[in-house]
């Protein structure tokens, strides 16, 4: 089951594509909705890129911010 609630520690990177297959940049670790807002504030080329992992589960930024 996803982690979903506000309080939730979660970690939210942008994943590049570097020639090894990209390379995870964390930008943010603690709440999930302080996480959200931080990736709202990224630009649409760093949205497309951007994770957020809780401790059960990993989800694009843009299918979370749509559902």
């Amino acid at each position: 089951m996803r982690t979903t609630y506000e309080s939730a520690t979660v970690r939210l990177y942008h994943l590049s594509d570097g020639p090894e297959g990209g390379a995870a940049q964390t930008l943010f670790y603690g709440p999930l909705d302080q996480a959200m807002a931080l990736a709202a504030q990224q630009n649409e080329d760093i949205q497309a890129d951007l994770f957020i992992a809780t401790d059960n589960d990993v989800i694009a930024w843009l299918d979370l911010a749509e559902g």
